[in-house]
């Protein structure tokens, strides 16, 4: 079969290398097109990884978690999960030019874990563009003179209105908003923490300008999921802007991403540094600096901090989304995968210590200014990115100027893993039916920007961030790990690291240390397990502050969870059922790779199947000297 093989490709391929010239200079993959230069897929990567809690869940974390100690467990699981997963996705999507659900041309029965990460990140695209949609309302806002959430002036103030520090004489509790977002989740709750002087005379509860206007302005929240009021016309409209400018940057593919991620990855980076730079040049920045970073070393004995260093891992590199499969397969065939796998993960990493000294710094000035003590204002999340932070920056000198580039930067960053999510959604449809869908790509992804811009109407409404909160709680926690431990044992055991370490070698010229091997066999799956197992074990029902969740609700919220898992089964099955023969032999079939998988570049196609024609004449020779 091989043999034959060869022969049918050999025609191919000599006419192929006589444009060779040509295709060095444009696209390799003719048909289904490649990055336009070399930094397009760098960019797109770090834009992808470098998310929304690498700004407002990192920074929480690890000032709650030992400060500068918890870096040694997120290092730590980074280089034995972050790192070798990340290398696992992109070399097997580079090889075979294929996006995560036809990629598992490799092994056929488990077809069903493609299909499940592209149901994950269309649903976190359902969610994670309202994140893009407060942010716009935000910048709207900034845009004047005073901003809003600075004064108790507004119509939507109330008598429990008052501005942090001005005066020290007022009773006053503030209900904060501690929301959680790891990465790509966000998850909600709203815990009451003082934040003042306590008057002997009064109890009554007194609410900061930043948190009314992100409560009574911006959310007009209801009492429950079970009033959803009605739709915020204009966190609709904001809505509407978000899903026009995903579809204007992917409307011809990674042509269009590639060329936007120019700026949408490396525009963050630089307000990073201006308002790192004002934020260490502020009153009080070095004792939020030191606040943040000064090691605890004692909590590096709890089992928490252990586990939330491998979670945040987990999700701030993007594995098991689809993502970096997606991108990895718009790749030259010869790209330096390797390389890339190696500089990704340690550059989202670094980001995500240095917008913590950035947040921290300006923190550090607020607590100075006000009195206030840093922990009473340190949260993460949303609450740390649309309330504390604003009502930081809202004290300093031209404060407008810097509320524009902070929600400029958050607009960039959650653009970025956008494109990564929703391009996996696309291109996996389009490489599964071809025929159907590839002439029509600009109209099948207006089609899936509509359906995705009505899936998030629901969460525009008064009551929305209830159903987001369901959303993020069940749908990104569990099942990606076990989506990505599937894939790291399917490569490791049944498709095999030797095999795979030659098709690597084939890529790049030479074959990794023998660490990659080790890591993807034995140690990565035992960690995922590990991590899947605290993940469950502190997976409590949803909540929204003290809000209680009806237990419809939180059915619908299991359901959902369980959406991306379904598939490995129903696809297993059903393809069992169409092949011939018996169980055993049906099965043996499926999981073994399919005889077109491979690269789709026919010169590259020629020299893989030729190291296969070698494998099998090593194997018989072998064979003949043992008989």
């Amino acid at each position: 079969m091989v043999q034959q093989s060869l022969m049918e490709t050999d025609t191919a391929s000599s006419s192929e290398e006589s444009s060779e010239g040509k295709l060095e200079k444009g696209d390799e993959n003719v048909g289904r097109g490649n990055w336009s230069g070399r930094l397009d897929f760098l960019l797109s990567c770090i834009g992808y990884a470098v998310g929304l809690g690498n700004i407002w869940r990192f920074p929480y974390l690890c000032y709650q978690s030992g400060g500068g100690a918890f870096l040694i467990p997120y290092v730590i699981f980074l280089v034995l999960c972050g790192m070798p997963l990340f290398f696992l996705e992109i070399s097997y999507g580079q090889f075979s030019s294929l996006s995560p659900v036809a990629v598992w041309k490799i092994s056929p029965l488990f077809k069903g874990v493609g299909y499940g990460m592209v149901i994950v990140s269309g649903i976190v695209c359902v969610y994670y563009n309202i994140i893009i949609t407060w942010t716009i309302y935000f910048f709207y806002h900034s845009l004047r003179a005073v901003l809003p959430w600075s004064t108790c002036d507004n119509q939507w103030n109330t008598q429990k209105c008052y501005i942090r520090g001005e005066s020290i004489n007022l009773t006053h509790s503030s209900v904060q908003s501690f929301l959680q977002f790891n990465a790509s989740e966000v998850n909600t709750t709203i815990a009451p923490q003082p934040s003042g002087n306590v008057n002997e005379t009064s109890n009554a509860t007194k609410v900061t300008a930043s948190e009314e206007f992100w409560q009574n302005e911006v959310l007009q929240i209801t009492e429950g999921i079970e009033d959803l009021g009605v739709v915020r016309w204009e966190l609709l409209i904001c809505l509407a802007v978000a899903w026009t400018v995903i579809f204007l940057c992917l409307c011809k593919g990674v042509k269009s991403s590639g060329r936007v991620v120019y700026v949408t990855a490396t525009f963050p980076y630089l307000v990073l540094i201006i308002l790192f730079i004002r934020g260490v040049t502020l009153p009080g920045a070095g004792a939020g600096i030191y606040f943040y970073l000064v090691p605890k070393w004692e909590k590096l004995l709890t089992f928490q901090v252990w586990g939330d260093a491998a979670v945040q891992i987990f999700y701030s590199v993007g594995m098991a989304w689809g993502g970096l499969i997606t991108m990895a397969s718009f790749n030259k065939f010869n790209n330096n995968c390797y390389r890339d796998a190696m500089i990704v993960p340690l550059i989202n990493c670094g980001t995500s210590v240095f917008a913590g000294l950035v947040i921290f710094s300006v923190l550090g000035f607020m607590s100075y200014e006000t009195g206030v003590a840093i922990d009473k204002v340190v949260t993460q999340g949303p609450g740390l990115a649309f309330v504390v932070y604003p009502e930081a920056v809202a004290r300093l000198p031209i404060s407008p100027l810097w509320a524009v580039l902070f929600f400029l930067m958050l607009f960039a960053v959650g653009l970025d893993t956008q494109f990564g999510m929703f391009e996996t959604m696309t291109s996996a449809f389009v490489d599964e039916f071809p025929e159907l869908l590839k002439n029509r790509k600009v109209l099948f992804t207006a089609f899936f920007c509509f359906i995705e811009f009505l899936l998030g109407i629901p969460c525009v409404t008064q009551g929305g961030i209830y159903v987001l909160q369901i959303m993020d709680w069940y749908c990104a926690t569990f099942s990606l790990m076990l989506l990505s431990l599937t894939e790291c044992v399917v490569i490791a055991w049944i498709y095999g690291t030797d095999r795979f370490y030659k098709d690597i070698e084939l890529m790049i010229g030479y074959q990794p240390c023998m660490w990659w091997k080790i890591c993807w066999k034995f140690i990565t799956p035992v960690t995922i397990a590990f991590v899947w197992l605290f993940s469950v074990t502190q997976l409590s029902p949803v909540k929204y502050g003290n809000y209680e969740y009806p237990n419809a609700a939180i059915v619908m919220g299991w359901m959902l969870g369980l959406a991306s898992l379904l598939p490995i089964p129903i696809c297993a099955i059903i393809a069992i059922l169409r092949e011939k023969g018996s169980l055993v032999d049906r099965i043996k079939k499926l999981v073994r790779h399919t005889e077109d998988w491979g690269p789709a570049v026919e010169k590259h196609r020629v020299r893989y199947l030729q190291t296969l024609q070698d494998s099998q004449e090593s194997l018989d020779s072998v064979l003949c000297t043992l008989h």
